[in-house]
């Protein structure tokens, strides 16, 4: 199994605009074989920065790789190529594991 871990830094106040984003069902990855869940974590802060994590499980790296070079995937890159990201966007990290 390969686990996915997007990690979003967001300005302060904006985090429920990543998770509202991502917390949505019915996509296409979730309808790609391979793909296990989607889970959507926020960070509890009092002030600052907020943090959001998408994890997205595969029951293996060749199915999540299978996603990255589908027509469906690349689609939704190239329909989002030259906006840019929203203000609130700090960084985001990806990260990938692989569950022993």
């Amino acid at each position: 199994m390969i686990v996915q871990l997007r990690r979003f830094t967001v300005t302060e106040g904006n985090g429920h605009l990543v998770v509202e984003k991502f917390k949505q069902g019915g996509g296409l990855v979730e309808q790609q074989p391979g793909f296990i869940d989607k889970t959507v974590l926020q960070k509890k802060l009092r002030r600052g920065e907020e943090e959001v994590i998408m994890m997205v499980r595969w029951e293996s790296e060749e199915a999540w790789k299978a996603w990255e070079k589908s027509p469906e995937h690349i689609a939704g890159h190239r329909n989002n190529r030259g906006k840019e990201k929203p203000e609130y966007i700090v960084n985001v990290d990806v990260s990938m594991y692989e569950v022993k």
